[in-house]
């Protein structure tokens, strides 16, 4: 059969509508559409950009974002949010402030801070849009070094005026500087108008650095910590968000990010894994039992988090799926020992490629987690480096394990934070 690679980007787009409050939102629901990055409808559209470089980046990115891990720093609403992939980091656009000012920004299931560059900018990347301005904003307020939001904020720091500053930094050398703030956040609807979170904790940047792009302005973080979009939502998603990570060869179809009732995954293939706690409480972590290849199951005994329950990050940013060195060398070979092609040198990182100018047969592979026998497709496995090679897309990293986005493609995955579960179901995300 032919391997076809899939990468995906999909943007959030907010509408100018009349807002309205979220009690209201509760009870009609509303929802976003998703535009693939690489669709002629997205802004981010480039006519340049070939498929093939996008996976090569996309793989390399993989490696430099692992280290981002290494971080030194009543009833329930439906809201959906739109976001766009971009080479295996997403971009969500949501607005800030009063009246609304439209960000973009990485969504990001491995941080929490809500954080964007701020006028005045003392050292910033450079972004295409433009900076947020506090001073324009009517219910912009920086946060006290006395509260609670300033104390539970890891990397925390008290300025000589008795207000709370934030530093995050990752261990690719990418950093934050700044103030922490609270003001409103909006969240569009294709549905009906949008919704306005008010006195939402943020991040407002003056210092920043690292490995982003001109096309974002900062981070949305999606985790588990508290200041998180996520736990900020609380109650009134019930702690439930969904996405559905779309093939580039749907590039012109679009999807949805869901939050709240919205965002519960069930029916015909559905299966469910115990989401489990560990310290940090950012990253979502699952229990992988095994990974079977046809007939031929590989358990994972490792322990890179010190516990027996809990062993795998899942995460939406990063590209390919990577293990520990010894398990990923016994996947590796059973992979290949099932393969009947010519093995040929593909890019850094990726260790099992083949010629794909004749089709090949993929074996079957599943991936167990604890409860959940997530069936893999060829599309989740191999990808597309070139016209003519095809590699797997699981690498090796000797520190813990993360499940990446290539194997969550064409799955609606959803969390519940509240129940403490992750369910896959899988869908033709074009469709969903």
């Amino acid at each position: 059969m032919a391997v076809i690679v899939s990468l995906f980007t999909f943007v959030l787009v907010i509408l100018s509508v009349s807002n309205i409050c979220p009690i209201q939102a509760q009870r009609e629901g509303f929802s976003v559409e998703l535009i693939h990055r690489d669709s002629p409808n997205s802004h981010l559209y480039n006519h340049i950009d070939t498929t093939y470089n996008r996976v090569v980046n996309a793989v390399r990115r993989s490696f430099s974002r692992v280290r981002r891990f290494q971080t030194t720093s009543g009833s329930t609403m439906d809201v959906q949010a739109e976001i766009i992939a971009d080479s295996g980091e997403y971009l969500m656009n949501i607005s800030i402030g009063t009246p609304a000012f439209d960000i973009a920004a990485y969504a990001d299931t491995g941080s929490d801070l809500i954080w964007t560059q701020c006028k005045p900018c003392n050292q910033c990347f450079q972004q295409k849009a433009p900076l947020f301005d506090p001073a324009a904003s009517s219910t912009f307020k920086r946060v006290s070094c006395s509260t609670s939001q300033c104390a539970g904020l890891d990397g925390s720091s008290c300025s000589s005026n008795g207000t709370c500053e934030y530093s995050v930094s990752y261990g690719d050398g990418s950093f934050s500087d700044g103030d922490v703030a609270t003001d409103s956040l909006t969240l569009s609807s294709t549905s009906g108008p949008p919704v306005i979170i008010p006195n939402v904790v943020i991040g407002c940047g003056h210092k920043s650095a690292g490995t982003f792009d001109d096309s974002t302005s900062g981070i949305i973080g999606l985790g588990g910590g508290d200041v998180s979009l996520i736990s900020q939502l609380g109650t009134t998603i019930a702690g439930k968000f969904s996405y559905c990570l779309l093939p580039l060869t749907d590039a012109g179809n679009s999807s949805k990010m869901n939050f709240g009732s919205d965002a519960v995954v069930s029916g015909n293939g559905t299966v469910s894994t115990p989401l489990n706690k560990l310290d940090p409480p950012t990253f979502y972590v699952l229990t992988l039992e095994a990974i079977s290849v046809g007939t031929n199951r590989i358990n994972f005994t490792d322990r890179p988090f010190g516990t027996d329950e809990g062993n795998i990050i899942i995460d939406s940013g990063t590209t390919l799926t990577l293990l520990p060195d010894d398990f990923y060398s016994q996947l590796v070979s059973s992979v290949d020992s099932m393969i009947n092609a010519t093995k040929v040198k593909g890019p850094e990182g990726l260790d099992l490629c083949y010629d794909a100018t004749t089709d090949f047969a993929v074996p079957n592979i599943t991936v167990h987690f604890t409860d959940a026998d997530v069936k893999l497709q060829p599309l989740n496995t191999f990808i597309m480096v070139s016209e003519t090679i095809a590699c797997f897309s699981f690498g090796s990293f000797p520190e813990f394990a993360i499940y990446g986005n290539l194997a969550q493609m064409n799955f609606l995955v959803g969390y519940d934070t509240q129940k403490q579960t992750v369910s896959f179901k899988p869908t033709d995300c074009s469709k969903n």
